[in-house]
């Protein structure tokens, strides 16, 4: 039998019980999660087979653009396998901040009924890029088996990696969800910054073709770190870690994340009378 509570809400009581009533309200987030995940495959014809294709054919154009015509280095690694460990974390990356700066304005109805801790939304929203990583991730692993390429035992250390990608994608979705409700504007900038993070983070092409007066301000994009210990982690020394580098970027991933729960819970008053 389900255990039945009484809710009372006093102007100081949400705030002091707040991450108490995460907890709390941990079946919401369940079934938020779990409702992303179906309706983003509702009738689509071939299903979770989109989170397959998508990265796997960026793979190919990147190969051939970065790899054939423009001939850049890949440290000894078969250049697919080089393009798709990057790729993993970045979509990991993309698509939770896609998915998370609309969630809000998606559950305006949820919103503006019943109290719970706002945060649940776009955390859930970054769940459904969680399972897109883990189904993505087994074309790397036939990728790697068909290229017979082993990782060695620093792949030990894959999930610290994958957790700093999480920390990102959560930290710029709680900022952007937040600065979407109040500014549409934003709708339109998360697309932009997705395509041109693409580009300036080394999904296509490897770190060390960046030259060293351009090292301090290449680490300011959070996603190399992470990208780059992604690629360390899978592919061993080939792709050396550029320590000062990373750890800039680690300490910019908690700013972002850390930034983005305060900015968040400062705003999300105001979220139902906005929306």
């Amino acid at each position: 039998m389900a255990e039945a509570y009484d809710l009372i809400l006093t102007p100081t009581s949400a705030s002091a019980n707040y991450w108490r009533d995460l907890w709390r309200y941990r079946e919401l987030f369940c079934f938020l999660a779990w409702r992303d995940i179906l309706v983003r495959y509702k009738q689509t014809s071939i299903g979770v087979a989109w989170s397959v294709l998508r990265p796997f054919l960026t793979m190919v154009v990147f190969t051939l653009i970065f790899g054939r015509v423009a001939q850049l280095p890949s440290n000894g690694v078969p250049y697919p396998v080089m393009v798709y460990a990057g790729m993993l974390p970045w979509q990991l990356f993309a698509n939770s901040l896609s998915e998370s700066s609309n969630s809000l304005l998606d559950n305006a109805n949820l919103l503006t009924k019943v109290y719970f801790p706002r945060v649940i939304v776009p955390a859930s929203a970054v769940i459904v890029s969680v399972v897109d990583f883990l189904i993505s991730s087994l074309i790397l692993c036939g990728i790697m088996a068909w290229y017979r390429f082993v990782p060695d035992l620093k792949i030990l250390l894959l999930p610290v990696f994958f957790l700093l990608a999480c920390l990102a994608a959560s930290g710029a979705g709680f900022w952007l969800s937040a600065l979407n409700v109040k500014y549409r504007d934003f709708r339109h900038v998360v697309p932009f910054l997705v395509q041109f993070g693409l580009y300036v983070s080394p999904v296509g092409f490897s770190s060390a073709i960046v030259s060293e007066e351009w090292r301090f301000f290449y680490f300011l994009n959070p996603m190399v770190g992470v990208i780059d210990g992604f690629r360390w982690a899978l592919l061993g020394d080939a792709f050396p870690v550029n320590w000062s580098g990373f750890f800039l970027s680690c300490a910019l991933v908690l700013f972002i994340f850390a930034g983005g729960i305060l900015y968040f819970r400062r705003m999300e008053r105001s979220f139902a009378d906005v929306i």
